[in-house]
């Protein structure tokens, strides 16, 4: 039997004799049986025969009897189980007689003693979490805001002239990289930068954090009818409109929301390294054309160049 297939209410010692008992019981039952098979032997006259027949069946008897007073003495004394059994009427289950095929009460017995463990070990662990409160008194907020660092101010709420000073300040990192910033729509910025004579590149901010960008080729027209940024209209030529998808992949990489700047700097350094887009051959097959096109994948690393199939 599994733990807790007994209640805490019976007697383990008078449960041990009372086994005891069954067995001595079950001998003295046996016994009978041999009486009553042997029959009248090993007497010379048949008055000698009965009368040992009945000595010896006669004291079978009485050893059943006293063995059965005995068990049913140690049975008041086991107890009886709890009412409140956990496993209710399962235990009707133990009679199934195919118990090598379906051991479900074997099974249920097991289950329910990690269930008892499981409830034991969670009591203690809620004890322990009960003893280490979060709660806070109003003293103790007061002196933690005091120590708590102050918040980094987000994306969505940074001055324009602070914007406006980041960008200033890339742009003169990279003298071949020239950047133009406006606002057409309030606060949002757009930014042109101009590569060399290699590419341009529409940027579209949401104070620092970078929302979209589109590469066109250096003689591609880059503005609308009304004088507006075209941040819609895709390149003509594929080696650019697989740089753009690259930069789209370059926005998902570098990403620090606690400090934008860097973001930006980050992004802009990636994208200088487009300034040899039709002289730098690949860095793995050491071709400068695959499939017509120059090595159009820049990692973001090490700034190494590869083709789109290369990189992998």
């Amino acid at each position: 039997m599994a733990d807790g297939a007994l209640s805490p209410g019976v007697n383990l010692e008078a449960f041990s004799q009372a086994i005891g008992a069954i067995q001595a019981l079950r001998s003295s039952v046996t016994r009978v049986f041999d009486c009553l098979k042997d029959g009248m032997r090993n007497k010379e006259t048949l008055e000698g025969r009965e009368k040992g027949f009945v000595a010896a069946f006669q004291e079978s008897l009485h050893s059943v009897s006293r063995d059965l007073g005995e068990l049913e003495r140690l049975s008041n004394l086991v107890g009886k189980p709890s009412e409140n059994h956990p496993l209710h009427n399962s235990g009707l289950l133990s009679l199934d007689p195919v118990q090598d095929k379906t051991p479900l009460y074997s099974q249920l017995l097991q289950a329910y003693k990690w269930s008892n463990k499981l409830q034991y070990h969670a009591g203690l662990a809620s004890g322990l979490l009960n003893q280490q409160s979060l709660k806070r008194s109003a003293n103790q907020m007061g002196v933690s805001a005091k120590r708590r660092p102050k918040a980094q101010p987000t994306t969505l709420v940074l001055p324009p002239q602070y914007v406006d000073d980041v960008i200033n300040r890339i742009d003169r990192m990279f003298p071949e990289m020239s950047i133009q910033l406006s606002r057409p729509n309030g606060t949002s910025a757009m930014l042109l930068v101009t590569l060399g004579k290699v590419l341009k590149v529409i940027v579209v901010m949401r104070s620092l954090f970078i929302d979209r960008t589109i590469v066109k080729g250096y003689n591609e027209n880059v503005y609308t009818e009304d004088g507006k940024l075209d941040i819609w209209s895709k390149s003509n030529y594929q080696v650019f409109q697989k740089v753009t998808d690259h930069a789209t992949t370059a926005l998902l990489h570098y990403q620090l929301p606690q400090m934008p700047d860097v973001v930006v700097r980050s992004f802009m350094t990636w994208l200088r390294s487009y300034i040899k887009l039709f002289q730098a051959p690949c860095q793995r097959c050491g071709k400068f054309l695959q499939d017509g096109l120059p090595p159009t994948w820049r990692d973001f690393r090490t700034l190494e160049a590869f083709h789109d199939t290369c990189r992998q």
